[in-house]
């Protein structure tokens, strides 16, 4: 039959297509204030949807791209991944789109470097560590604004610097988690905590194998709490053992957060 006779041909015909199709990783670096987080969402504007756009529309093909995270709204990134496909296309015309795709975006987001990588790389699960900051102030500063939180109370240093190293003893951490994500699993590897001063305030550094939704803001807002002496290291144990969000300190405000590091062991 005819039918029979164009079978291996549109095999053939699907192999190609699929060989056609790379793989790359978009690094990029944004500034969260304008917009709704990362991820496409109905009736808000996302990083990933004028990224998205700007991509398509440069290669005249649709373009999806795929995150190695979700950041809330607000929230910033010095270092995000993102891969996405793209079918028949030069290499070294996607390798040196760089300078048009940002003349699409805005200013607020820039597209730094676009590597090959293979056809299975995942920029969510391969992805080996991450590391996150988040920025306090002490006094009034209009330079600071959406970008460092302003805390007036004075805070112990040390007590907290004492019950962020006590983060590297745990690993089920979902006291710190938004409730009913779809994770199957809230344990993390925490390898670093630490609080340093800078000239007005503090920065905090956390580096994990893997973070959970919200799981930054909240530990920096129990932290908080332990600089304010409203609890003890040992309340601060017991809430983390209890593995209960409600137990746990307030959200911080999302303007200090940032992305700053995420690493993939196929990646320099």
């Amino acid at each position: 039959m005819l039918t029979d006779a164009l079978c291996p041909l549109a095999v053939k015909l699907y192999f190609c297509i699929a060989l056609s199709k790379k793989r790359y990783f978009i690094q990029i670096a944004y500034d969260g204030s304008l917009y709704h987080g990362w991820q496409t969402q109905p009736n808000a504007i996302t990083v990933q949807e004028l990224l998205d756009k700007a991509m398509s529309v440069f290669f005249r093909q649709p373009i999806e791209t795929l995150g190695c995270g979700r950041t809330d709204t607000g929230v910033h990134a010095k270092d995000f991944y993102a891969h996405f496909d793209i079918e028949g296309m030069d290499e070294n015309k996607v390798l040196n789109a760089l300078g048009g795709i940002n003349a699409l975006l805005p200013y607020q987001i820039a597209a730094k470097r676009i590597i090959p990588v293979h056809n299975e790389a995942h920029a969510r699960f391969d992805a080996t560590a991450r590391a996150y900051k988040y920025y306090i102030h002490f006094e009034k500063d209009p330079f600071k604004l959406n970008r460092s939180w302003l805390v007036k109370d004075k805070l112990d240093i040390e007590a907290m610097n004492s019950a962020a190293a006590l983060l590297l003893n745990y690993t089920d951490f979902s006291c710190f988690s938004k409730s009913h994500t779809q994770t199957f699993t809230n344990n993390c590897k925490v390898t670093q905590a630490v609080f340093e001063q800078q000239e007005g305030g503090l920065v905090f550094t956390i580096q994990a194998d893997r973070f959970l939704r919200n799981m930054v803001r909240a530990i920096m807002g129990t932290l908080v709490s332990i600089g304010k002496k409203e609890i003890d290291l040992t309340a601060f144990k017991a809430i983390i053992e209890s593995k209960n969000r409600s137990n746990a300190g307030q959200s911080v405000p999302a303007c200090g957060l940032y992305l700053v590091k995420v690493e993939y062991p196929y990646l320099r």
